[in-house]
Protein backbone atom coordinates (compact mmCIF):
# COMPACT_ATOMS: atom_id res chain seq x y z
CA UNK A 1 0.00 0.00 0.00
CA UNK A 2 1.35 3.42 -0.97
CA UNK A 3 0.89 6.20 1.60
CA UNK A 4 1.12 9.81 0.49
CA UNK A 5 2.13 12.50 2.98
CA UNK A 6 1.31 16.17 2.52
CA UNK A 7 4.36 18.11 1.27
CA UNK A 8 4.62 20.18 4.49
CA UNK A 9 4.48 17.05 6.68
CA UNK A 10 7.13 15.35 4.54
CA UNK A 11 9.46 18.37 4.83
CA UNK A 12 9.09 18.42 8.62
CA UNK A 13 9.78 14.68 8.75
CA UNK A 14 12.99 15.01 6.71
CA UNK A 15 14.24 17.89 8.89
CA UNK A 16 13.44 15.98 12.09
CA UNK A 17 15.26 12.89 10.87
CA UNK A 18 18.28 14.98 9.86
CA UNK A 19 18.47 16.59 13.29
CA UNK A 20 18.00 13.24 14.98
CA UNK A 21 20.85 11.68 12.99
CA UNK A 22 23.23 14.59 13.40
CA UNK A 23 22.69 15.20 17.12
CA UNK A 24 24.57 12.15 18.44
CA UNK A 25 27.52 12.88 16.11
CA UNK A 26 27.70 16.53 17.21
CA UNK A 27 27.40 15.59 20.86
CA UNK A 28 30.04 12.89 20.47
CA UNK A 29 32.53 15.21 18.71
CA UNK A 30 32.07 17.97 21.29
CA UNK A 31 32.69 15.56 24.14
CA UNK A 32 35.81 14.04 22.62
CA UNK A 33 38.84 14.54 24.87
CA UNK A 34 41.33 17.13 23.61
CA UNK A 35 43.31 16.58 21.45
CA UNK A 36 41.35 14.22 19.22
CA UNK A 37 43.01 15.44 16.00
CA UNK A 38 46.29 17.14 14.96
CA UNK A 39 47.17 20.50 16.52
CA UNK A 40 48.77 23.32 14.54
CA UNK A 41 51.58 25.40 16.09
CA UNK A 42 51.93 28.61 14.10
CA UNK A 43 55.42 30.13 14.03
CA UNK A 44 55.42 33.74 12.78
CA UNK A 45 58.99 33.53 11.43
CA UNK A 46 60.73 31.55 8.66
CA UNK A 47 61.84 27.94 9.01
CA UNK A 48 65.36 27.39 10.33
CA UNK A 49 65.47 30.29 12.77
CA UNK A 50 65.63 29.96 16.54
CA UNK A 51 61.85 30.38 16.97
CA UNK A 52 61.18 27.63 14.45
CA UNK A 53 63.72 25.27 16.04
CA UNK A 54 62.29 25.76 19.52
CA UNK A 55 58.76 25.22 18.19
CA UNK A 56 59.73 21.97 16.45
CA UNK A 57 61.39 20.67 19.62
CA UNK A 58 58.26 21.43 21.65
CA UNK A 59 56.00 20.00 18.92
CA UNK A 60 57.88 16.69 19.03
CA UNK A 61 57.51 16.45 22.80
CA UNK A 62 53.81 17.31 22.74
CA UNK A 63 53.15 14.80 19.94
CA UNK A 64 54.76 12.06 22.01
CA UNK A 65 52.86 13.06 25.15
CA UNK A 66 49.36 13.43 23.69
CA UNK A 67 49.52 10.84 20.89
CA UNK A 68 48.43 13.38 18.30
CA UNK A 69 50.54 15.25 15.79
CA UNK A 70 51.54 18.81 16.67
CA UNK A 71 52.46 20.35 13.32
CA UNK A 72 54.58 23.49 12.92
CA UNK A 73 53.13 25.98 10.43
CA UNK A 74 55.49 28.83 9.46
CA UNK A 75 53.61 32.07 8.66
CA UNK A 76 56.35 34.69 8.33
CA UNK A 77 56.01 38.37 7.57
CA UNK A 78 55.46 41.86 9.01
CA UNK A 79 57.81 41.35 11.93
CA UNK A 80 55.85 38.34 13.18
CA UNK A 81 52.43 40.01 12.90
CA UNK A 82 51.04 37.77 10.15
CA UNK A 83 51.55 34.48 11.96
CA UNK A 84 50.52 35.81 15.35
CA UNK A 85 47.37 37.27 13.79
CA UNK A 86 46.55 33.83 12.34
CA UNK A 87 46.52 32.48 15.90
CA UNK A 88 44.40 35.39 17.16
CA UNK A 89 41.76 34.76 14.46
CA UNK A 90 41.67 30.95 14.79
CA UNK A 91 38.83 29.10 16.57
CA UNK A 92 39.43 28.90 20.33
CA UNK A 93 39.22 25.11 20.40
CA UNK A 94 42.86 24.26 21.18
CA UNK A 95 43.70 23.06 17.67
CA UNK A 96 45.60 26.21 16.67
CA UNK A 97 48.21 27.68 19.01
CA UNK A 98 51.36 29.68 18.32
CA UNK A 99 54.93 30.14 19.47
CA UNK A 100 55.41 33.89 19.27
CA UNK A 101 58.00 36.26 20.68
CA UNK A 102 58.27 39.57 22.49
CA UNK A 103 58.37 41.37 19.12
CA UNK A 104 54.81 40.71 17.91
CA UNK A 105 53.45 40.28 21.43
CA UNK A 106 54.86 43.56 22.79
CA UNK A 107 57.07 45.79 20.66
CA UNK A 108 55.22 45.81 17.36
CA UNK A 109 52.15 47.59 18.71
CA UNK A 110 54.38 50.63 19.36
CA UNK A 111 56.33 50.31 16.10
CA UNK A 112 53.55 49.81 13.53
CA UNK A 113 50.89 52.40 12.76
CA UNK A 114 48.22 49.70 12.57
CA UNK A 115 48.09 46.21 14.02
CA UNK A 116 45.82 43.36 12.85
CA UNK A 117 45.39 42.07 16.42
CA UNK A 118 45.50 43.25 20.03
CA UNK A 119 47.83 41.02 22.06
CA UNK A 120 46.01 41.95 25.28
CA UNK A 121 42.50 41.13 24.04
CA UNK A 122 42.83 38.68 21.14
CA UNK A 123 45.25 36.10 22.58
CA UNK A 124 45.30 33.71 25.53
CA UNK A 125 48.69 33.31 27.24
CA UNK A 126 49.60 29.63 27.69
CA UNK A 127 53.26 29.31 28.68
CA UNK A 128 56.46 31.30 28.92
CA UNK A 129 59.14 29.11 27.35
CA UNK A 130 62.59 30.68 27.12
CA UNK A 131 64.56 33.80 26.35
CA UNK A 132 67.59 34.65 24.25
CA UNK A 133 69.84 37.35 25.70
CA UNK A 134 71.41 40.03 23.58
CA UNK A 135 75.16 40.47 23.46
CA UNK A 136 77.00 43.69 22.84
CA UNK A 137 80.15 42.52 21.15
CA UNK A 138 83.23 44.14 19.60
CA UNK A 139 86.11 43.27 17.29
CA UNK A 140 89.10 42.91 19.66
CA UNK A 141 91.49 43.80 16.83
CA UNK A 142 89.80 47.19 16.47
CA UNK A 143 88.56 48.02 19.98
CA UNK A 144 90.72 47.84 23.11
CA UNK A 145 87.80 48.00 25.59
CA UNK A 146 87.44 44.82 27.63
CA UNK A 147 83.85 45.43 28.71
CA UNK A 148 80.84 47.62 28.00
CA UNK A 149 81.70 50.19 30.64
CA UNK A 150 85.13 50.78 29.05
CA UNK A 151 83.60 50.86 25.58
CA UNK A 152 81.14 53.59 26.57
CA UNK A 153 83.92 55.63 28.14
CA UNK A 154 85.91 55.43 24.90
CA UNK A 155 82.83 56.20 22.79
CA UNK A 156 82.08 59.30 24.85
CA UNK A 157 85.67 60.54 24.51
CA UNK A 158 85.86 59.94 20.76
CA UNK A 159 82.32 59.49 19.33
CA UNK A 160 83.39 59.87 15.67
CA UNK A 161 85.51 56.72 15.88
CA UNK A 162 82.77 54.36 17.06
CA UNK A 163 79.83 52.93 15.15
CA UNK A 164 77.58 50.21 16.50
CA UNK A 165 75.66 47.83 14.27
CA UNK A 166 72.23 46.34 14.87
CA UNK A 167 70.14 43.76 12.93
CA UNK A 168 67.50 46.16 11.65
CA UNK A 169 65.20 49.03 12.44
CA UNK A 170 62.86 48.20 15.32
CA UNK A 171 64.58 44.94 16.23
CA UNK A 172 65.42 44.23 19.86
CA UNK A 173 69.09 44.84 19.04
CA UNK A 174 68.16 48.34 17.88
CA UNK A 175 65.88 49.04 20.86
CA UNK A 176 68.56 47.87 23.30
CA UNK A 177 71.00 50.40 21.83
CA UNK A 178 68.42 53.15 22.16
CA UNK A 179 67.86 52.20 25.80
CA UNK A 180 71.63 52.06 26.36
CA UNK A 181 72.01 55.58 24.98
CA UNK A 182 69.18 56.82 27.21
CA UNK A 183 70.33 55.26 30.50
CA UNK A 184 74.03 56.14 30.02
CA UNK A 185 73.51 59.47 28.21
CA UNK A 186 75.93 58.28 25.52
CA UNK A 187 75.06 59.17 21.91
CA UNK A 188 75.85 56.18 19.72
CA UNK A 189 76.02 56.08 15.94
CA UNK A 190 73.85 53.15 14.80
CA UNK A 191 74.33 51.23 11.58
CA UNK A 192 71.23 49.15 10.70
CA UNK A 193 71.73 45.89 8.80
CA UNK A 194 69.34 43.38 7.32
CA UNK A 195 69.85 40.68 9.91
CA UNK A 196 72.55 39.29 12.18
CA UNK A 197 74.79 37.69 9.56
CA UNK A 198 75.62 40.76 7.42
CA UNK A 199 76.15 42.77 10.62
CA UNK A 200 78.56 40.15 11.95
CA UNK A 201 80.43 40.10 8.63
CA UNK A 202 81.05 43.84 8.85
CA UNK A 203 82.06 43.57 12.50
CA UNK A 204 84.62 40.85 11.74
CA UNK A 205 85.86 42.93 8.80
CA UNK A 206 86.40 45.96 10.99
CA UNK A 207 83.82 48.15 9.24
CA UNK A 208 81.96 48.71 12.51
CA UNK A 209 83.36 48.69 16.03
CA UNK A 210 80.57 46.93 17.94
CA UNK A 211 77.25 45.21 17.50
CA UNK A 212 74.06 44.65 19.51
CA UNK A 213 72.05 41.53 18.65
CA UNK A 214 70.68 38.26 20.08
CA UNK A 215 73.59 36.07 21.10
CA UNK A 216 72.70 32.95 19.06
CA UNK A 217 74.56 33.71 15.82
CA UNK A 218 77.67 34.97 17.62
CA UNK A 219 78.42 32.08 19.96
CA UNK A 220 81.04 30.37 17.70
CA UNK A 221 83.05 33.56 17.12
CA UNK A 222 82.78 34.59 20.77
CA UNK A 223 83.98 31.15 21.87
CA UNK A 224 86.88 31.29 19.40
CA UNK A 225 87.96 34.76 20.56
CA UNK A 226 87.34 36.37 17.18
CA UNK A 227 84.79 38.62 18.87
CA UNK A 228 84.77 39.98 22.41
CA UNK A 229 81.63 39.98 24.50
CA UNK A 230 81.41 43.37 26.20
CA UNK A 231 78.17 42.51 27.99
CA UNK A 232 75.07 40.36 27.84
CA UNK A 233 71.81 42.15 28.45
CA UNK A 234 69.99 39.47 30.43
CA UNK A 235 69.46 39.68 34.18
CA UNK A 236 71.97 36.83 34.70
CA UNK A 237 75.05 35.69 32.79
CA UNK A 238 74.49 33.48 29.78
CA UNK A 239 75.34 29.87 30.83
CA UNK A 240 76.98 29.06 27.49
CA UNK A 241 79.50 31.91 27.85
CA UNK A 242 79.65 32.61 31.59
CA UNK A 243 82.79 34.76 31.29
CA UNK A 244 80.81 37.60 29.68
CA UNK A 245 79.45 39.94 32.39
CA UNK A 246 75.97 41.38 32.32
CA UNK A 247 75.38 45.08 31.74
CA UNK A 248 73.77 45.26 35.20
CA UNK A 249 76.97 43.95 36.80
CA UNK A 250 78.80 46.87 35.23
CA UNK A 251 76.39 49.37 36.75
CA UNK A 252 74.40 49.87 33.53
CA UNK A 253 70.63 49.59 33.85
CA UNK A 254 70.01 47.59 30.68
CA UNK A 255 67.99 44.37 30.45
CA UNK A 256 66.82 43.29 27.01
CA UNK A 257 66.04 39.79 25.77
CA UNK A 258 63.97 38.10 23.12
CA UNK A 259 61.52 35.88 24.97
CA UNK A 260 59.31 33.16 23.57
CA UNK A 261 55.75 32.37 24.63
CA UNK A 262 53.05 29.92 23.61
CA UNK A 263 49.70 31.62 23.01
CA UNK A 264 46.27 30.67 21.77
CA UNK A 265 43.20 32.58 20.61
CA UNK A 266 41.22 34.54 23.18
CA UNK A 267 38.67 32.33 24.90
CA UNK A 268 40.84 29.21 24.87
CA UNK A 269 39.38 26.79 27.45
CA UNK A 270 41.29 26.99 30.73
CA UNK A 271 41.57 23.21 30.94
CA UNK A 272 43.40 23.03 27.60
CA UNK A 273 45.70 25.92 28.52
CA UNK A 274 46.61 24.18 31.79
CA UNK A 275 47.32 20.86 30.04
CA UNK A 276 49.58 22.57 27.52
CA UNK A 277 51.33 24.63 30.18
CA UNK A 278 52.11 21.56 32.30
CA UNK A 279 53.53 19.54 29.42
CA UNK A 280 55.49 22.41 27.83
CA UNK A 281 57.11 23.17 31.19
CA UNK A 282 58.02 19.49 31.54
CA UNK A 283 59.54 19.33 28.04
CA UNK A 284 61.72 22.45 28.18
CA UNK A 285 62.41 22.22 31.90
CA UNK A 286 63.96 18.75 31.72
CA UNK A 287 67.74 18.38 31.75
CA UNK A 288 67.64 17.39 28.09
CA UNK A 289 65.29 20.26 27.23
CA UNK A 290 67.51 22.87 28.88
CA UNK A 291 70.58 21.53 27.07
CA UNK A 292 68.74 21.39 23.75
CA UNK A 293 67.48 24.97 23.98
CA UNK A 294 70.95 26.18 24.91
CA UNK A 295 72.20 24.93 21.54
CA UNK A 296 69.81 27.51 20.04
CA UNK A 297 71.22 30.22 22.31
CA UNK A 298 68.10 30.11 24.48
CA UNK A 299 67.83 29.99 28.26
CA UNK A 300 64.79 28.20 29.70
CA UNK A 301 62.42 30.58 31.46
CA UNK A 302 59.49 28.48 32.63
CA UNK A 303 56.25 30.14 33.46
CA UNK A 304 52.53 29.97 33.98
CA UNK A 305 49.99 31.73 31.77
CA UNK A 306 49.87 34.46 34.41
CA UNK A 307 53.64 34.97 34.24
CA UNK A 308 53.53 35.29 30.45
CA UNK A 309 50.75 37.86 30.82
CA UNK A 310 52.88 39.74 33.35
CA UNK A 311 55.87 39.73 30.98
CA UNK A 312 53.71 41.23 28.23
CA UNK A 313 52.51 44.01 30.54
CA UNK A 314 55.92 44.86 32.02
CA UNK A 315 57.77 44.86 28.70
CA UNK A 316 55.02 46.96 27.13
CA UNK A 317 55.62 49.70 29.70
CA UNK A 318 59.39 49.59 29.20
CA UNK A 319 59.63 49.48 25.42
CA UNK A 320 56.81 51.92 24.80
CA UNK A 321 58.89 54.58 26.58
CA UNK A 322 62.08 53.71 24.68
CA UNK A 323 60.34 53.62 21.28
CA UNK A 324 58.60 56.93 21.94
CA UNK A 325 61.75 58.64 23.22
CA UNK A 326 63.83 57.44 20.26
CA UNK A 327 60.97 57.96 17.76
CA UNK A 328 61.44 54.52 16.26
CA UNK A 329 58.97 53.51 13.52
CA UNK A 330 58.90 50.18 11.69
CA UNK A 331 59.80 50.33 8.01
Amino acid sequence: MHIQFPRRTLTKLVVSLSLLCSWPLQSWSQNMPWPSKPVRIVVPFPAGGSTDLVARFIAQGLSEKFGQQFIVDNRAGAGGNIGTDAVAKAPADGYTIGLSTSGPLVNNKFLYKTMPFDSDKDLSPIALVCEIPLVITSNPAKVSAMNLKEFLRQAKANPQSFTVGQPGNGTIGHLALEQLSIVTKTPLTHIPFRGDTPAMTDLLGGNIQALSAPITAFIPNLSAGKLRGLAVTSSARYPGLPEIPTAKEQGIDLVATVWFGIVGPAGLPTEIAKKLNTEINAIVGSTYGRAKLQTYGAVVNLGSPELLHQMIQEDSLKWQKVIAAAKVVAN
